[in-house]
């Protein structure tokens, strides 16, 4: 039975079209994304656990902690659930996009696949990325990474504002002494 995009079943947002085969399938799942690639008739194709059942694992925060993945193809609807979902072809201004022949030859390809899975370098996102543009990229890495670096240089200045305060501390009550 060929699958369904129902709008009872999945909420779509801000996409004035149904995706088209080649696209890249953006999914809300709270706290981070899910990524996978239309590959038409209601179907994509994307990495998830080996661990879990089909359908489950991009459901599960979990299957981030996996340090592999297997690509599927599964049903749109059955992925997406209850979340929300939109077309992203998030880096057709940076990159050209290969052709959809291309495109889905090479996820066809790879269908079965166990491949290895790493949060920084290897996700979803970057599987994705890698099938329409030829290059694996993952703008949640980035933005994670940024936020990471930033944290890290606040608490570096805290701590060197921390130190410089001791100092000129230290240096007052010596001239008290003094005094």
């Amino acid at each position: 039975k060929k699958p369904t995009i129902t709008h009872q079943t999945c909420y779509i947002i801000s996409m004035p079209n149904l995706p088209q085969p080649g696209d890249l399938i953006e999914i809300f799942r709270g706290t981070y994304q899910h990524w996978a690639l239309y590959v038409g008739e209601g179907y994509i194709v994307h990495l998830c656990p080996p661990t879990e059942a089909a359908g489950a694992g991009a459901y599960s925060l979990v299957s981030v902690l996996c340090d592999t993945a297997v690509v599927t193809k599964e049903s749109l609807e059955e992925i997406v659930g209850k979340d929300r979902f939109l077309v992203n072809n998030l880096l057709d201004g940076k990159h050209k996009p290969r052709s959809v022949y291309d495109i889905l030859r090479d996820a066809r390809s790879l269908l079965g696949l166990e491949m290895p899975y790493c949060i920084l370098r290897g996700n979803c996102e970057h599987f994705v990325t890698e099938l329409r543009y030829g290059k694996g990229e993952s703008r949640q890495v980035c933005v994670y990474y940024a936020l990471g670096v930033g944290v890290r240089a606040v608490a570096i200045g805290m701590k060197a504002l921390n130190a410089a305060s001791n100092i000129s501390c230290v240096k007052s009550k010596q001239k008290r002494i003094l005094l």
